[in-house]
């Protein structure tokens, strides 16, 4: 459907519905709590306003991600065709644009290639996708890690992936997988990755289609580029950034930063200085990115901005590889490095500080 016919349907449609619709067309998925915020519309009107555009066919419903109880709504892929948040489709592709490039991904292209970084990708994957198991490829000795240059060119070359490939990735949960995967080629500098917005659960969750067929990836060289070292952080960094003006965010959840949680280190607690801003902040209960005003927020509460130089951990890299992405290619912070040490390292290292509230107190 296009502009100009979704414009028709509108016009016959309740103020409300019109209102909500282009709420959502602005700012992403919403739940209904997320719409009457927003919109200031009581929840009654809200929910006939919702009726409505769904009778219509304007929009789609889906369980939310992380609480089946609450339903998620978003403009329906059959009614736009493109992502009303602002990011740039050469980071972020949005789940309307793969659909309509299913027919490329199926076909053995090294020039367009879509990837699943799952330990489930028998169980159903997008169509066209090859896989990538983060524990076979991402794993060494327990711990998350980025493969050597020799490894990571055997890696991707036994996928039909050349340095000149399009990549487009995707994961389940909230994409950190896959999040963890895109900052690992952005360090190797390979030109062209991006994410699929809201990853395999906004997909299977909003009815576009899967398969169990196995894709065709014929091998091919690949070869790396010298790191970027500018986008990750060491041990060292993190020791002189404690002495430094220099922001680290710990992406955990307050209860891992507060070390009421076990962890994969010997120590709980959280690195010195660091401020608390949980990973999932950046996306909404659908799975997808937030919007730029409310992406931002939690930094900018936080007092973090732009032109702060800015670590960002976790226990093992992923997580903290989302909220970079956020950070980085999202919203263009230029001084931001992922440490994916994380705590699995600082934790287990018995030469450095670490604290918890009772010792902030």
């Amino acid at each position: 459907m296009q502009d100009e016919d979704v414009e028709e349907v509108l016009i016959d449609l309740p103020p409300s519905s019109k209102f909500i619709y282009k709420t959502l067309s602005r700012e992403g998925s919403m739940t209904l709590k997320q719409i009457t915020e927003e919109t200031l519309l009581c929840s009654r009107t809200a929910r006939y306003g919702l009726t409505q555009l769904e009778d219509a066919g304007l929009i789609e419903a889906a369980p939310a991600l992380h609480d089946g109880r609450q339903t998620c709504y978003s403009v329906s892929r059959r009614s736009i065709g493109d992502d009303r948040t602002g990011y740039s489709n050469q980071v972020l592709v949005t789940p309307e644009d793969a659909y309509e490039q299913l027919s490329r991904f199926k076909t053995d292209e090294p020039d367009f290639r879509l990837v699943e970084v799952s330990t489930e990708f028998d169980e159903g994957h997008l169509p066209g996708a090859i896989e990538l198991d983060p524990r076979e490829d991402f794993l060494d000795a327990g711990t998350r890690t980025i493969p050597s240059p020799d490894r990571l060119e055997t890696i991707l070359g036994e996928r039909g992936i050349t340095p000149d490939s399009t990549v487009v990735l995707y994961s389940d949960s909230l994409n950190e997988f896959a999040a963890f995967v895109y900052w690992t080629l952005k360090y190797y500098r390979h030109r062209d990755v991006r994410l699929l917005n809201g990853g395999k659960h906004y997909w299977t969750e909003n009815g576009f289609p899967t398969t169990e067929a196995t894709t065709t990836a014929t091998p091919t060289e690949y070869e790396t580029q010298p790191p970027n070292e500018h986008i990750r952080a060491y041990r060292q960094d993190v020791q002189d950034a404690l002495a430094e003006d220099v922001e680290i965010i710990d992406v955990r959840a307050p209860s891992e930063y507060r070390g009421e949680e076990e962890t994969p280190a010997r120590a709980r607690g959280h690195i010195p200085r660091t401020i608390n801003i949980e990973w999932e902040s950046v996306v909404r209960e659908c799975g997808r990115f937030e919007h730029p005003q409310a992406l931002e927020r939690p930094f900018v509460e936080a007092g973090i901005d732009e032109s702060d130089e800015i670590l960002v951990y976790c226990n093992v890299g992923e997580r903290s590889a989302l909220v970079w992405f956020a950070l980085s290619e999202l919203l263009g912070y230029p001084n931001v490095a992922n440490y994916d040490g994380s705590w699995m390292e600082w934790g287990n290292l018995v030469d450095v500080p670490v604290e918890t509230p009772e010792a902030d107190e």
